[in-house]
């Protein structure tokens, strides 16, 4: 219970920052955003409707596609977030007034930044806001396409409108918007905290290991592998470190074996003993 509570209320945080950054950033200088919000926005230019109102009747039809096809669990926690978000849009409409910037190119980037934060805290709570999440996990479910490249044909479409109705430069520069808050998306859910993975093939694990546990304070896992030109068995290191530890372990591999052969890769989130708390203790 305490989890659904933490989860609706990190979900309402992010409805709450979509909604001013389109208000605040967008709306002002006529950009606008993907999916449903961005046409909703386009016929709040043209005719004056009130943006939250549209988002909520537009995922009307979707919502009950979600509880067709995805069940009525996931169709109770979109209600949620495109509830909250509707009425975030709406309840923050006044700050469009301010024009808190007058540069539509900054405030193209401040609003992308927002929105991505404010989606990325969406989906990392496990949380929809409706509009194309709906669709995406439809054709994530029952159908073999790419929904990168509907959502991209969609977002295309509405850049097409854009730039009928306010010219190229809004639509690029509505453009930029979007891909800003789908990169700040990702970095959201995934943590800030990124890390290093090494992969070490030797054969003299047992000092490598050694110096890394000595020298650098972290664990080490064995993994046993065979060579597939020789078919010699080996092992091969698996270490997961800092950015700033990676200079410290080539070093010291380099000392102990110079022939050892490493892999440095990203790692996008790291948690347990030693990096982070358990998921259940983070946002």
């Amino acid at each position: 219970m305490k989890n659904k509570i933490n989860q609706y209320v990190w979900v309402a945080i992010g409805c709450l920052l979509n909604g001013l950054a389109i208000n605040a950033f967008l709306v002002p200088h006529h950009l606008l955003s993907g999916g449903v919000s961005g046409l909703a926005i386009i016929f709040y230019f043209l005719f004056g409707f009130p943006i939250g109102v549209q988002i909520l009747l537009m995922n009307i039809p979707l919502l009950y596609a979600g509880y067709r096809l995805l069940g009525r669990e996931y169709t109770i926690g979109t209600i949620y977030g495109t509830i909250f978000f509707s009425l975030a849009v709406d309840a923050t409409v006044f700050v469009s007034q301010f024009n808190l910037i007058d540069d539509p190119i900054i405030s193209a980037v401040t609003g992308g930044v927002l929105a991505g934060v404010g989606s990325g805290l969406i989906f990392r709570m496990n949380g929809s806001g409706g509009g194309l999440d709906i669709v995406a996990a439809i054709v994530k479910k029952y159908y073999s396409l790419n929904f990168g490249v509907v959502g991209f044909a969609i977002n295309c479409l509405i850049m097409g409108v854009a730039a009928t109705l306010f010219g190229l430069k809004l639509a690029m520069l509505t453009l930029i918007s979007m891909f800003i808050s789908a990169n700040l998306t990702d970095k959201v859910v995934e943590g800030f905290n990124r890390k290093k993975t090494i992969f070490i093939v030797s054969y003299n694990t047992d000092a490598i290991i050694d110096v890394i546990l000595k020298e650098v304070g972290r664990g080490v896992t064995i993994l046993h592998g065979q060579g597939a030109f020789t078919r010699q068995t080996k092992q091969v290191l698996f270490v997961v470190v800092t950015l700033t530890q990676i200079a410290k372990i080539k070093q010291l591999v380099d000392e102990v074996d110079p022939h050892a052969f490493m892999i440095v890769q990203d790692a996008a989130e790291v948690m347990g003993h030693g990096f982070t708390l358990p998921r259940s203790r983070q946002i």
